[in-house]
Parts: C-alpha cells; structure tokens; sequence
C-alpha cells in the first residue's frame, strides 16, 4: 500500500499540527525566522504594508508571518529573500542551538523529553536596537559615524569593566 502524507504523518505519530509544539504554540523556528523577516524589514524602514504589497499579500499576513503564528513556505521565503535584500540563509542566522532542536520531527518523537520553558529574547528583535541602527546608519559622514561607533564600543567596554 502507498504511503501518503496523512499516513506517514500518522506513522509517525504527528497529528496535522502545521508545524506547532506540543502545546499548541508556535514552532520556535518560525518565530525565529519571523523574527528575523522583522529585523530586515525595519532595518530596511519598510512598512508591513510596503512588505505585503511587495509579495501580494495583506499588511495582517506579514504580520502573522513576523510572530511564527504562520508558517512560510519555501517558495514565500525564496520571495521574501529576494524582496528584502538578503540569502535565504540570513532567516536562519543567529538562531541558538536550543531552537535548532524544536524541528518538527524531533518535537513527534525525536528524543526531547520536555519543552524548553523560555526562549532568549534577540536583542536585535528589540525596537530601541533597530531604531539605534537605523539613526547610526542615517549618520552621513563616516568619520562622525566611525566616532559614534567607537565611542558606544568605549562606553560597553567601561560597562564590563565595572
């Protein structure tokens, strides 16, 4: 008898949860590649909306996409990547070892014993981040802009120092 993908997913003992945890929340993934879609998007100071209209979709799609609350697609992602400038790959960057292990294979039976209880929050998913960026790169002259750079650097560094 042939398998379709109904009863593979069955064999293998995953219900049709498109791609959630057990808990019924976001794959960790999504949300990270969500993430991500946001960080471009806003470095690149493009609107939700300028975003959906780029791809043919509504600001509310790009909106569930940005949460993980949706999944993208490979096609969408390929688009997605063309649209906001960066390889398929920058979806993927920065992304913790934790998260890399919420695939949905391993969530149906792939070993975990318990869900992680939080997930780090990115400090470049933060607004003040994205907004700090955005003025730092507004800065026309690159001496003054190397002098931000350099004097934010000395004002960490002192942090750590304390």
């Amino acid at each position: 008898m042939a398998q379709t993908p109904t009863t593979v997913a069955k064999t293998l003992g995953r219900k049709g949860n498109r791609g959630r945890t057990p808990s019924g929340k976001p794959n960790p993934i999504d949300v990270h590649v969500g993430a991500r879609v946001r960080l471009r998007r806003t470095l690149l100071g493009m609107s939700q909306e300028k975003l959906g209209e780029a791809l043919g979709l509504t600001f509310q799609q790009v909106q569930k996409y940005e949460r993980g609350a949706n999944r993208i697609g490979a096609s969408r992602l390929f688009d997605l990547s063309r649209v906001l400038d960066v390889p398929v790959s920058f979806f993927f960057d920065d992304m913790s070892d934790e998260t890399k292990t919420q695939t949905p294979s391993m969530l149906s039976g792939g070993g975990l014993e318990e869900m992680p209880l939080s997930f780090e929050h990115d400090p470049m998913t933060k607004r003040e981040t994205l907004e700090l960026v955005r003025a730092y790169y507004r800065i026309a002259d690159p001496g003054v802009r190397k002098r931000v750079y350099e004097l934010a650097k000395a004002l960490a560094d002192a942090a750590d120092s304390k």
